[in-house]
């Protein structure tokens, strides 16, 4: 599998500013091509080139798998239409939840999605129901309760904090139906979403990510 170091706007931070399925990448308005190209390639996926409520955290605002495209209640309704119009192999859904952070808060893959301890039994089914997943677990990996930070999955494997422990690592493999590893980022951050961006076809890592890093995520990701 393909996997490439990359930086943007001058930081190792990237998963703060991508999102990724297997049909389409969004990136920030105005990024060089330089670095679109590399996303493309790795990825293999259409870029589109977008803000979430005029920012450019893109992953941290949106989330989704394979079935739906998830956006906050706060994206504004040309942002929407433009996405509508651009990601047409895919549901678009705004969710109506009491945080606008759906990056941070959902962990889902086409199989199963971990959310946010606090979400209502209301929110957690409207996730079950947008993104067509078999099952909705509330939980925190390694007594973090914003799941979405710490943990990067995709249809074939997953990686989360490294401070996750065995029992935690047993259930979430058997909830997402992949193999599930513990690891870090950008030499030593735990929070691998913030440095990671994965689909089924290719991972992109920030560029401060060391060697023994790069062979764990590829283990824990690839085929």
């Amino acid at each position: 599998m393909n996997i490439q170091k990359l930086s943007i706007f001058g930081t190792d931070n990237i998963g703060v500013y991508i999102f990724s399925n297997d049909k389409y990448t969004f990136v920030p308005k105005n990024l060089d091509n330089e670095t679109k190209k590399v996303i493309r390639e790795n990825l293999d996926t259409e870029i589109i080139e977008t803000t979430i409520a005029d920012s450019f955290l893109i992953g941290i605002f949106m989330t989704g798998n394979n079935n739906a495209l998830l956006f906050p209640k706060n994206i504004r309704d040309e942002e929407l239409r433009v996405i509508k119009e651009l990601a047409k192999d895919v549901r678009v859904e705004v969710l109506n939840l009491k945080t606008t952070a759906l990056g941070n808060v959902i962990l889902t893959n086409d199989n199963a999605a971990l959310v946010y301890p606090e979400f209502s039994d209301a929110e957690t089914k409207q996730i079950k129901e947008a993104l067509e997943v078999d099952e909705v677990k509330k939980g925190r990996i390694a007594h973090v309760s914003v799941v979405g930070s710490v943990g990067v999955i995709t249809d074939k494997g997953g990686i989360v904090h490294i401070d996750a422990s065995d029992d935690e690592i047993n259930e979430l493999s058997k909830l997402f139906k992949i193999n599930i590893d513990i690891g870090t980022v950008n030499f030593g951050s735990a929070f691998v979403r913030s440095g990671l961006i994965a689909n089924n076809k290719g991972i992109l890592v920030g560029s401060s990510t060391t060697g023994p890093e790069i062979l764990r995520i590829q283990k824990a990701l690839g085929d």
